[in-house]
């Protein structure tokens, strides 16, 4: 959920970031043979309590959604983003301290922080690919090019660092890495390479515009894989269609390596509750 700034405690500046967001992944299993200690009494007053902490997750961090999540690796998730990590984690901790909380197991999680990539052109950059591309420099179409991405760059800098969570039905979370093998070692390849390759890999993904989001955020440092991948897509079929059509991008196909994939659907604590049979 997205919500407008709020007044909170000022946190200790020196946990939030120069540039971006903070951003957390937790997944949920319930815990039956501890739901089953509960007596119905206890049960509706869990439950109860539940709802409000989640309900204040989503008037507390900047950006806070839940989600329920498909197959045996949990049955909810939260993703969280605020400039403060404790916010975050207090999100997190706030939760397994209800009276369902006892109930609750955490499965995964994965912590990481929103950035601008290396790879994403500034203007003059920008600029200077159309030339390369076949546009002449000072021409009609280039100077209608450069203007244009010139109005995009604030609004794509600002979904990169602070975005807004689309509500879109279906989401998918993948950890992944970039690989170090001799005959493929990311890291020892020249950025002019580099940036060749993730600019392939962007284009790829322009295909699905206006049918899935895509945020990358950087763990490096932070987690045990380098990257996080969350995806949001207007159809569940979305998903495996642009993860499908990316894979075949030399960067992707040639350098990258992936972690668990978790897909959810967007739900609120009611309907997770629901669905939990809670």
């Amino acid at each position: 959920m997205n919500r407008p700034p709020h007044a909170q405690n000022l946190p200790d500046p020196s946990v939030i970031p120069e540039e971006g967001w903070h951003c957390s992944h937790f997944y949920y299993a319930f815990d039956r043979a501890a739901l089953q200690k509960l007596s119905g009494r206890q049960l509706v007053a869990a439950r109860k309590e539940f709802i409000g902490i989640i309900s204040e997750g989503e008037a507390g961090p900047e950006r806070f959604q839940l989600s329920i999540v498909s197959g045996h690796k949990a049955d909810f998730g939260l993703m969280i983003m605020d400039p403060n990590p404790l916010t975050i984690d207090r999100a997190h901790q706030r939760l397994l301290g209800t009276k369902l909380g006892a109930a609750i197991t955490t499965t995964y999680s994965f912590i990481s922080i929103t950035e601008i990539s290396e790879y994403v052109p500034t203007i003059e950059q920008y600029a200077a690919r159309l030339v390369t591309e076949g546009e002449e420099e000072g021409s009609p179409t280039y100077e209608a090019k450069v203007n244009a991405y010139k109005q995009r760059e604030p609004i794509m800098t600002k979904q990169r660092l602070m975005p807004d969570f689309p509500q879109w039905p279906a989401t998918c979370f993948y950890p992944m890495n970039k690989i170090r093998i001799p005959d493929a070692n990311w890291f020892m390849t020249d950025f002019s390479e580099r940036n060749r390759l993730m600019a392939e890999h962007a284009r790829s993904g322009m295909g699905f515009a206006g049918k899935v989001q895509q945020l990358i955020t950087t763990s490096v440092g932070l987690d045990d894989w380098e990257w996080g991948v969350t995806l949001w897509a207007r159809n569940p079929e979305y998903l495996k269609d642009i993860v499908y059509a990316m894979r075949f991008d030399e960067a992707s196909a040639k350098y990258a390596e992936f972690g668990p994939f978790y897909t959810s659907y967007i739900a609120t604590a009611e309907e997770v509750l629901a669905h939990c049979d809670i």
